[in-house]
């Protein structure tokens, strides 16, 4: 997947999101989606940064980076999605593309796909975005609302704490 792959599936993703945690279609939802927008964003593209200087599609493609990225909350106060963002790339990475990604790098070099992956080039890579993301936001809706209920009571009753 491309750069502007992984941007499209933040976007989308965080106007999905943004429904599924806000589903009021009111100023909230849009409040909702913009929180979202800039953590996820800057999440999708954060594991591509090791084009510059490491071995791309393993400095930062791998769980392990993942879980630093997911600890970013405890320690941070901001950009609490910014995980959302890298776990998406992944995915996108894993299904979207033919190579895959080095996910237990360092400990293992070797890379992960599905055999259903494209090239990059494809014309059918916009749609396999879309695809993808679309599976995103139903499996968090359904984590959510089915697997999880409890977790909207404890984010209702977190954000009535916040100033």
């Amino acid at each position: 997947m491309n750069k502007r792959g992984h941007v499209m599936n933040a976007v989308l993703l965080s106007i999905g999101l943004g429904a599924v945690l806000q589903p009021t279609w009111d100023v909230a939802t849009a409040e909702m989606i913009v929180k979202l927008s800039v953590p996820v964003t800057l999440g999708a593209l954060m594991p591509d940064v090791d084009t510059a200087f490491g071995k791309h599609r393993k400095t930062f493609h791998n769980l392990p980076m993942l879980a630093i990225f997911m600890a970013w909350p405890l320690y941070f106060e901001n950009l609490q999605y910014v995980w959302i963002g890298v776990a998406t790339h992944y995915i996108l990475d894993v299904v979207g593309s033919t190579r895959g990604i080095a996910l237990w790098y360092p400990l293992l070099s070797q890379e992960y796909n599905l055999p259903v992956g494209i090239p990059v080039s494809s014309s059918k890579s916009d749609l396999v975005t879309v695809l993808v993301t679309g599976v995103e936001i139903a499996a968090f809706a359904g984590i959510l609302y089915y697997v999880w209920p409890e977790a909207i009571v404890y984010g209702e009753q977190i954000a009535t704490m916040l100033p």
